[in-house]
């Protein structure tokens, strides 16, 4: 990854943009915090959707369609509430 002027990666810019694409993808209907989305993401975003970054839309839009690849941990802040609340529910 290229440096900016002060000397520092472009790593900030990476892991907001992969936790605003999920929080983005359900409009906020995860109960995790953006910190936690992150965390949950930015590997997946680095991995699988880098030619995407920092276009937050074009993260979602491929995150989304790799959902399958995403790590469990990942692909647990692209469910809804209403969806994970039924697969508990017996």
């Amino acid at each position: 990854m290229d440096m900016n002027r002060n000397g520092t990666t472009g790593w900030g810019v990476v892991l907001l943009a992969a936790g605003l694409a999920v929080s983005a993808a359900w409009g906020g209907a995860s109960a995790a915090t953006r910190n936690e989305q992150t965390a949950a993401c930015k590997g997946d975003a680095l991995k699988l959707c880098a030619f995407a970054i920092p276009n937050e839309a074009r993260i979602t839009a491929c995150m989304k369609k790799k959902i399958d690849r995403l790590s469990p941990r990942c692909r647990a802040m692209f469910e809804t509430p209403a969806k994970s609340g039924a697969a508990t529910k017996k």
